[in-house]
């Protein structure tokens, strides 16, 4: 699962705001936001669903190693 972290980050890579985060994992944009700061840790399908969001958006999430984890962009994304 990601981390709030970066999937603030994430979200600043491509621009998007949460309301576009939530719209295009079809969840709550206060999902989005509780998630984001740390107040409540969403159940596993919301949370793959914003996954599985920003990374249609072009986002790479890079796990832990050692350096912490992390996101990037596709070098192809969509735009």
């Amino acid at each position: 699962m990601i981390t709030p972290a970066q999937c603030r980050a994430a979200r600043a890579l491509i621009n998007w705001s949460q309301l576009e985060l939530a719209t295009a994992a079809r969840v709550g944009v206060v999902t989005v936001r509780q998630f984001e700061i740390g107040a409540a840790e969403p159940r596993n399908a919301t949370a793959d669903a914003i996954e599985r969001a920003l990374i249609g958006a072009g986002v790479i999430f890079v796990p832990e190693n050692g350096e912490g984890p992390g996101v990037r962009l596709k070098k192809d994304r969509p735009e």
